[in-house]
């Protein structure tokens, strides 16, 4: 399946939020979730502000849908994330029956969905959902090895 031209632009947006937690100290990943072609959640990561360490860019962006939609199920959802979510969030996305998934970078080393493990492989959950990867990859790539990048050099 090919990469749209919505699925970009939906990206772009959430690599602003990724850029806007980079700003208030947070590791640079961004979140929106999209139903009917309208944001009904926003995040990016607030592990460090809020001491939380559920606050992922995902989570933030699926509470807040979850509220405006005003039911915890999200059915016909579509979440963009810039970097490809760890197990939690993966959990949740099944939990909130999101229909799709498109992420940017992929996560070696926390990844659900290719990088670390590939949870599709899974026989036992009881939603699935597409997921489509790539998205703004070497955006969303820098992004994270600026940030850490940076960060090494401050020790």
């Amino acid at each position: 399946m090919g990469v749209s031209r919505s699925d970009d632009d939906w990206m772009l947006a959430a690599l602003e939020l990724a850029q806007a937690g980079e700003a208030a100290g947070e590791v640079p990943v961004g979140a929106l979730v999209v139903q009917e072609d309208q944001i009904i959640g926003r995040g990016h990561n607030g592990n460090i502000a809020n001491h939380d360490p559920s606050a992922h860019a995902e989570i933030v962006a699926l509470r807040e849908a979850g509220a405006k939609a005003g039911n915890h199920r999200l059915l016909g959802a579509v979440i963009y994330v810039t970097l490809e979510p760890c197990m939690m969030c993966v959990g949740a996305m099944i939990a909130a029956r999101i229909e799709r998934l498109v992420f940017g970078a992929r996560d070696p080393k926390a990844g659900f969905l290719g990088g670390a493990f590939d949870a599709r492989g899974l026989s036992f959950p009881n939603h699935r959902f597409a997921v489509s990867g790539g998205v703004r990859e070497s955006e969303s790539a820098a992004l994270l090895q600026d940030f850490f990048r940076q960060r090494r050099a401050a020790q």
